[in-house]
């Protein structure tokens, strides 16, 4: 089993600090929607957000978007070993269950995750999607897991196929653009690991790690077993 925390996921509602701003003000009324009620995109919402701290990270919920898509139509997911969670950088986590579609129209996903924002829970009923306030260090210490490994440039160079064993494993990949992340990785039991010399998207990240791990247990002989 492979739990994916997708860490610091840059996806957050539109903050009131910049809500009046014309850019903002005009594309949410092309949307119908109230400002704050729309999720920050440096696509659109750029020009407002150079008042935000750390602007050149944040409004990326399409590096999310990537991820979830090859994480959730992976054969390990597919398989039942593989849980995602998502953890966004004002420490909220989505708990996103196996069976989850998830919109390939970009458009339609953001507008899921303003729902889930709003609701909370979708659907309400039996939830596939649901968000709850949670640091990450209390995520990772509620997840069941023989080891954490955690993706940094600094980490222990090591090769894919060397990465996984037949074990419950914890995988961190930072869901950002680009810099560090804000909490000590020392700090939270993680076995730090460095697959490449240069840094790699957060989706080429999460694709080969799914693959690695795949691989590590047989999952294809088991598949064709079936």
């Amino acid at each position: 089993m492979m739990h994916l925390v997708l860490a610091e996921a840059e996806v957050e509602l539109v903050p009131a600090s910049i809500s009046s701003h014309p850019a903002v003000r005009a594309h949410a009324r092309r949307r119908g929607k109230k400002a704050t009620e729309q999720l920050l995109d440096s696509s659109f919402h750029h020009s407002a957000m150079r008042k935000l701290p750390e602007a050149e990270r944040r409004g990326r919920p399409d590096i999310l978007h990537q991820c979830l898509l090859l994480a959730l139509d992976s054969p390990l997911n597919r398989q039942g070993l593989l849980r995602v969670y998502v953890h966004t950088r004002n420490d909220e986590v989505i708990h996103v269950d196996p069976s989850t579609r998830i919109p390939r129209s970009y458009h339609r996903f953001v507008g899921l995750m303003e729902d889930l924002f709003k609701r909370k829970s979708i659907p309400p009923e039996k939830p596939l999607l649901r968000l709850e306030k949670k640091n990450l260090a209390k995520l990772l210490g509620d997840l069941s897991s023989d080891r954490t490994i955690i993706f940094i440039e600094e980490g222990h160079p090591t090769k894919w196929r060397d990465l996984f064993k037949q074990e419950t494993v914890t995988v961190v990949v930072g869901c950002f653009p680009h810099g560090d992340f804000h909490f000590s990785w020392r700090e939270l039991n993680c076995e730090p690991v460095c697959v490449d010399p240069e840094p790699l998207d957060a989706s080429t990240i999460v694709a080969r790690a799914i693959y690695a791990f795949e691989d590590s247990i047989g999952l294809w002989e088991k598949r064709f077993e079936r």
